[in-house]
C-alpha cells in the first residue's frame, strides 16, 4: 500500500508536529529536573500565544483551538502557580487580560535556556538550514500581534 499515513517519507507538517512534540516534551522535562513545577503540553502551548500586552482568554481560546471555559480552567490553575495573572482590560469595560507574572517571566526566561541547550544537541548545519527556511514563512495569521 502506497500514500498512506505510515510511508517512509512522511509529510514535513507530521515532521514538523512531531519535532516539536519533542521539544516540547524534553523541555518539559528538564524544566521539572531545574525544579519548576510540571506543566502540561497544553500549558506550555497557552504560554507560546501570550503577547507582550496581555491577550483575552476568548483570543487565547481561540488561538489553542480549545472552548473559553476550558481556556479559563487551564489559566486559572496557571494563576494558581504564581506564573499567570487576569488584569482589568484598558480597552474594554469589565474585560480581563491575561498577563505574566515576574514570576511566569522567569519560567520564560528559563524555558528559552532549556530550549537553546535542546538545540546545541542537534547538528548545527541542520539547526541553520532549518532556521532560514521557516524564517521565510509566515507562520501564523497573528504572529504580527
Amino acid at each position: 500500500m502506497s500514500g498512506g499515513p505510515f510511508d517512509a517519507e512522511a509529510p514535513l507538517a507530521r515532521l514538523m508536529l512531531l519535532a516539536s512534540r519533542w521539544f516540547d516534551a524534553q523541555s518539559r522535562e528538564l524544566l521539572a529536573q531545574r525544579g519548576w513545577p510540571r506543566l502540561s503540553a497544553a500549558q506550555t502551548l497557552l504560554f507560546a500565544q501570550l503577547l507582550p500586552g496581555g491577550i483575552t482568554v476568548a483570543e487565547l481560546a481561540r488561538r489553542l483551538g480549545t472552548s473559553r471555559q476550558a481556556t479559563h480552567e487551564m489559566v486559572r490553575g496557571l494563576v494558581s502557580l504564581g506564573f499567570l495573572e487576569l488584569a482589568d482590560d484598558p480597552r474594554r469595560r469589565g474585560g480581563r487580560l491575561v498577563h505574566l507574572t515576574p514570576y511566569g517571566h522567569e519560567l520564560v526566561a528559563d524555558s528559552y535556556t532549556v530550549l537553546r541547550q535542546l538545540e546545541t544537541t542537534l547538528p548545527t548545519r541542520h539547526m541553520d538550514a532549518l532556521r532560514k527556511a521557516l524564517g521565510t514563512l509566515r507562520l501564523s495569521p497573528y504572529e504580527q500581534s
